[in-house]
């Protein structure tokens, strides 16, 4: 295998919904069948999702695991220990926000299931997304030998050029499940135009993957329409590739150009971001990118990529979730033009050198080099 390359193994891999460097060759992608159901009858969720990643797993030890020098391991930790003992190498593991089990759209408690999952974890180094997720996960996983090393997500910040159609003057929000709370940015539009006619001709923009296979995203969506109605906002809902809107709040199931298309925008005053102590968030990043004053909640991992205080190095503002606070913050971030010009100038200097893809690569090559140099695993039988 060619020296420094990367193969990935996956029992998922959907063309249609994937990230294009899977799809175009940049990376090698190893998609592995598995013979089994992610459910049965809408039960066992966590119980396949265990077994789904064993099978590629068992695959990759029998055929190709001599090639690789370490393994990183995303999402389930299940495989950790078979990596480790039956091909003597190091893992790196990539730990998500683990206070929580996520079972067919809910949260729930399960402390049999954490302490499972507390031995699954321990491999030879363990990476967050965010000092937030390394403290969460610590305070969760007491077992854990070592400290968490954090290495914050990447952007590709090239590819955040796309033509843009001017609109009208908007505020920009994300979301797409009923755990970001884009309720709280309805309900802050709406005190905010009831308090001041002047800016009737401001829109809020909900824009977010919709899947109807998705109960969560049902739900929210239902969700965000009656609250639209009940606070006396006109909306409308589309789908991509549809002409753009002239309503005050949309709703919007929108395409990566399109993404680009908003938040770029010259009329875009805004972006909100909503959910509260979320493990990283990477909405404000991609607004901090096109120099986008960035609104959120005052807790989780967004309060490390965005910068409150002091006010000379400001990227946006951070605070309490609440609708009427939201609405005077709103009032607050419509700067003026050298004022905004000064944010959108950090926010994109921020963005660039703490959240790129260079800056990531470096970062994550370190941490595997580290696992590399701890020499080999002793492996069952030896």
């Amino acid at each position: 295998m060619e020296a420094g390359a990367s193969h990935m193994y996956t029992s998922h891999h959907d063309k249609h919904r994937c990230f294009d460097e899977t799809r175009d060759g940049t990376l090698s992608v190893h998609h592995v069948i598995p013979p089994l159901p992610r459910s049965i009858q809408g039960n066992f969720h966590i119980v396949f999702a265990h077994a789904r990643q064993l099978h590629p797993t068992m695959h990759l030890i029998f055929t190709s695991a001599h090639q690789y020098d370490v393994f990183f391991v995303d999402q389930l930790s299940t495989c950790i220990p078979f990596l480790r003992m039956f091909c003597g190498k190091r893992v790196v593991s990539h730990c998500h926000f683990l206070d929580k089990l996520l079972a067919n759209g809910a949260y729930v408690e399960d402390q049999r299931g954490m302490n499972v999952m507390d031995w699954l974890e321990e491999a030879d180094l363990i990476l967050a997304n965010s000092k937030f997720t390394a403290r969460v996960t610590k305070s969760h996983f007491s077992s854990l030998g070592h400290q968490l090393k954090v290495v914050y997500p990447g952007i590709n910040l090239a590819a955040y050029i796309s033509p843009i159609d001017p609109s009208d003057p908007d505020i920009l929000q994300v979301a797409s499940s009923m755990k970001k709370n884009a309720a709280l940015a309805i309900e802050a539009f709406a005190i905010l135009r009831n308090k001041d006619q002047n800016i009737s001709d401001m829109r809020l923009v909900l824009a977010g993957a919709f899947d109807s296979r998705v109960e969560d995203n049902i739900r929210t969506l239902k969700s965000l329409v009656e609250l639209a109605h009940f606070s006396g906002l006109t909306y409308n809902i589309i789908a991509p590739l549809q002409s753009r809107i002239t309503i005050y709040c949309s709703f919007l199931n929108f395409t990566t150009t399109q993404h680009s298309g908003l938040l770029q925008a010259r009329s875009t005053l805004t972006l909100l971001y909503t959910p509260a102590n979320e493990h990283f968030g990477i909405g404000p990043v991609e607004g901090m990118i096109y120099g986008l004053p960035i609104l959120a909640c005052d807790s989780g991992g967004h309060i490390e990529s965005i910068v409150d205080q002091p006010a000379d190095q400001r990227t946006g503002l951070l605070y309490n979730p609440r609708p009427s606070v939201w609405a005077q913050a709103s009032e607050e971030i419509n700067l003026s033009e050298t004022d905004r010009k000064a944010l959108s100038q950090r926010a994109r200097d921020r963005a660039q050198k703490m959240f790129g893809m260079e800056a990531m690569a470096k970062s994550l090559e370190e941490v595997l080099e580290e696992a590399v140099s701890m020499g080999p695993v002793l492996r069952i039988g030896m």
